[in-house]
């Protein structure tokens, strides 16, 4: 270890401090033409140096330690050099001054904490100053400075004098600035390990001869030959030649091998003469590159206002329609687009945009130009097939921009038409880029720039420009598909589970409108149900979020509500119904993990009696319905305004009011009357303000509010419920009341016979006897009086008996052996339906049947 630190740091002084002062200083003794002997000489003398230190050492204070440490001692010192060689190889900042103060510090730390005490330990020294430290200081213990103790001596003596070193370097080269001819050295130093191969450092001029005759003087003859030899390039044989930058460069590195990088760039510098550059060059030189600047600036300038201004939205024809646009005037005088019909449709395209291996074919799709009039390009709409030679063709199957700066002169682009090619040509178009759209790793379309009013063709950078541009454009499309995709899903589920068609009923007449949100389908719903006894339910309600998730949630409150109206509940207790549903759901969901749920969603559920003209609203977080009476006035119904499905904690009212025939309650979500820059109190006034037109059909109030109140972009759902009130005529109604008396059911049916006979029924004649007969019964069996019998003709034939009881009946299967038990199995049997409703004072059991149909009908 000891040879070979004393080697190493006999090299470190000659290559780094003796040769570079001798070069620098132009001594007479680095002039000769031989100076391999004096490198020799140099390092000798230094390791001679360097072994009577170490003895001098070893002698006074060292004969006690093993020559180990006298190794280690030495490795030490010789670490001192690595911050001054690092910063010089990799921080430009770095300045003479600032790596003689951190040779000097590290030295110094060096010699306190590692040879004082050895000193100490020899005796040459007080012991007390170890143990105590100079003048009684303990914190200037050399072995354990400033109190960092557990280390041993060698590893505590390099943290030290490593970081008064490199503090050292670092602070006072930061506190000046390296003058000129330290910013030359660190340029040179610094920037070559990130100077291409083979790439000029300066401009300079050395014959070949003069490089020899260099390497001679520093390697012999020999060493110089082979230096030469190993010079991978052509060099020239006449010693008067130029020597090339490549052979200057490589006998730089050659002698830098021997008397170190420092000694080499110097006696290279002093060989090589830089050749001077005229002013008129520097002139020229400092124009184009400014050129060069405003250029490129200009271009980075077009690239950002450009992709700022697509994918605005999340329509895809609209995207393609922006990349068109923001092109034209600054890059392009007209610019087309092109993409696959899967991607119009929001599918999925195949790698080859769709095209099946075959000819790609496109859909014109967007087309913007500095005119508008009688372009001969396609048109928006056209199916486009490029052939197998023409640019788009080679764009797609390579995945890479394609340029034709001249178009004359290039035919494979007129392949695709030759009469369109022609007068594309004939419009002035001269020169022509077409750039795949691509995204994860998808063909998506292509995009063309052409040029004809613009005199100067497309250039290489012209293709960087357009490349980038269709990269952003790309991505915007392809998330737009996406979303198109997505979006048409939901809308096509939410269709599926709204309304197709309004079932048939006679109590209202019914018009409705929905609109799905622009962007993200909401969950939006409403419904239309018959009940018994003519009435009809009125849905509306609203779930909270859009896509996928909030229209499967309207699937399932719609079922719902269907499930829980066949009950025939009053609109309160409904409500509670779902309520509770959607605690539960919400409770399973959670404990699963999934954190979509249903509360927060709202609804409406409104009965309209068309007998007795009575409608029962509630409501559970709902805006309230309006009331459009046949005078014209607007009433928003005071309807007691529910918590949201699912929150709890309150129960649901119920308001019941009278409505004259032809009154029109208007149901709708939020998305009709609230806005974001605007208060919905505006919308709800705008809306009185719509309907308070009397005489206009459900149909014509539909047009008309949508006209007045649907925004210019649809942000939410709309769904709007236009219900106009009918009533049955006395002479369809007929009732009785029934004394608890078997004989009295005979008397019914005989007055009920000569009803059916003056409404023309008489086909239903023994049904319906036979229907009331066992209905009649079971009441007086079972029920409590009074007993009440009424028929409604309407679009079914209903009969319905009333009673005061609130047990509800149950169909039964009877046996062969049983006596009884068969008469609600026969009025199921002869009627469509039947059920139970209850009331406030008991119960309806009542069951339907079919009309009979009208001859010419």
């Amino acid at each position: 270890m000891i040879a070979v630190e004393t080697i190493a740091l006999a090299t470190m002084v000659s290559n780094s401090l003796v040769m570079p002062l001798l070069l620098r200083g132009r001594s007479r003794l680095a002039n000769r033409d031989d100076v391999t002997g004096l490198v020799q000489g140099i390092r000798r003398t230094a390791i001679v140096l360097i072994l009577l230190l170490g003895y001098a050492y070893f002698r006074l204070a060292g004969e006690g330690h093993a020559l180990t440490s006298f190794g280690v001692v030495s490795f030490a010192a010789v670490a001192q050099f690595a911050p001054a060689v690092l910063g010089g190889l990799f921080w430009k900042g770095g300045t003479r001054q600032g790596v003689l103060v951190g040779l000097v510090g590290g030295f110094a730390i060096w010699s306190y904490t590692l040879l004082l005490p050895s000193f100490a330990e020899s005796g040459l020294l007080p012991a007390s100053l170890l143990r105590e430290g100079p003048l009684g200081i303990e914190l200037l213990r050399p072995q354990q400075l400033f109190g960092l103790a557990g280390l041993d001596p060698t590893s505590h003596a390099m943290f030290w004098s490593a970081l008064v070193n490199i503090g050292g370097y670092v602070v006072v080269s930061l506190a000046g600035r390296p003058n000129t001819a330290e910013q030359a050295q660190a340029v040179q130093f610094v920037d070559i390990l990130a100077e291409p191969a083979g790439e000029r450092r300066w401009r300079a001029r050395a014959t070949v001869g003069a490089l020899q005759t260099m390497l001679e003087r520093f390697l012999g003859r020999e060493g110089a030959e082979r230096a030469v030899r190993s010079y991978p390039g052509a060099s020239p044989e006449s010693p008067e030649a130029a020597a090339p930058p490549d052979l200057i460069h490589h006998a730089e590195a050659q002698l830098s091998g021997t008397v170190g990088a420092a000694s080499a760039r110097l006696a290279v510098d002093a060989v090589v003469g830089q050749e001077p550059v005229r002013t008129d060059e520097v002139m020229e030189m400092i124009g184009e590159a400014s050129q060069r600047v405003e250029l490129v600036r200009q271009r980075l300038e077009f690239l950002y206002d450009a992709t700022s201004g697509i994918g605005t939205t999340l329509d895809v024809t609209h995207t393609a329609q922006e990349l068109a646009q923001v092109a034209v005037p600054g890059f392009a005088d007209y610019v087309t687009v092109d993409l696959a019909e899967a991607v119009l449709r929001g599918d999925e395209p195949g790698t080859d945009g769709g095209t099946g291996g075959g000819s790609p074919r496109m859909r014109r799709t967007a087309v913007s130009g500095i005119h508008e009039e009688a372009l001969p390009f396609f048109r928006v709409g056209d199916l486009i097939t490029f052939a197998p030679a023409s640019p788009p063709a080679r764009s797609i199957e390579t995945g890479k921009a394609v340029l034709v700066p001249r178009l004359r002169d290039s035919p494979g682009w007129q392949a695709v038409d030759q009469e369109r090619a022609s007068r594309i040509l004939d419009y002035g178009v001269h020169s022509y880029i077409t750039t795949p759209l691509t995204a994860r790793g998808v063909l998506l379309g292509v995009v063309h720039f052409w040029r004809s009013e613009k005199p100067e063709p497309f250039e290489q950078d012209d293709l960087s420009l357009a490349v980038e541009l269709a990269a952003h454009a790309a991505v915007s499309l392809d998330n737009a598909r996406r979303y198109t995709r997505e979006h048409g899903m939901a809308v096509a589920l939410q269709r599926s589970l709204l309304p197709r068609a309004l079932p048939e009923q006679n109590a209202v007449e019914v018009a409705f409108r929905y609109l799905p949100a622009q962007e993200g389908v909401g969950g939006d719903w409403f419904d239309v149900i018959p009940l018994s006894g003519a009435r009809v339910a009125l849905v509306m309600g609203d779930v909270v979020g859009h896509g996928l998730h909030a229209a499967a949630t309207m699937g399932r409150l719609r079922t719902a509500v269907h499930n829980f109206s066949s009950l025939d509940p009053p609109p309160h207790e409904l409500l509670s119904h779902l309520d509770e549903l959607v605690t539960v759901t919400d409770q399973d969901a959670v404990a699963a993990g999934d954190e979509t749920t249903i509360t927060g969603a709202t609804c409406l559920y409104a009965v309209y009696d068309s007998v007795s003209r009575s409608c029962a609203v509630a409501r559970a977080g709902h805006l309230a319905p309006a009331a459009v009476h046949p005078d014209g006035s607007v009433e928003f119904l005071d309807v007691p305004s529910g918590l949201p499905l699912g929150i709890g904690g309150l129960p649901f009212e119920s308001v019941e009011l009278l409505l004259p025939e032809g009154s029109s309650l208007v149901l709708f979500t939020d998305g009709l009357v609230e806005r974001r820059d605007q208060d919905i109190d505006t919308g709800l006034g705008l809306l009185r303000e719509t309907l308070a037109r009397p005489g206009r059909s459900p149909e014509e109030t539909c047009d008309a509010v949508l006209d007045a109140l649907l925004p210019d972009i649809q942000s939410d759902d709309i769904a709007l419920l236009v219900a106009r009130t009918r009533v049955l005529g006395a002479g369809q109604v007929a009732q009785w009341d029934v004394e608890s008396d078997p004989a009295a059911v005979r008397r019914v049916r005989a007055a009920v016979s000569a009803l059916l006979a003056e409404w023309e029924l008489e086909s239903l004649q023994d049904t319906t006897e036979l229907i009331l007969s066992e209905l009649i019964t079971n009441a007086m069996r079972y029920g409590v009086g009074p007993i009440k019998v009424r028929l409604l003709r309407d679009r079914t034939l209903t009969c319905e008996v009333y009673d005061n009881s609130l047990t509800s009946p149950h169909l039964r299967y009877a046996t062969t052996t049983d006596e009884g038990g068969r008469g609600l199995f026969l009025v199921a049997q002869l009627s469509a339906r039947w059920g139970t409703r209850y009331t406030k004072d008991g119960k309806v059991i009542w069951a339907e049947q079919t009309m009979p149909e009208v001859p010419g009908s």
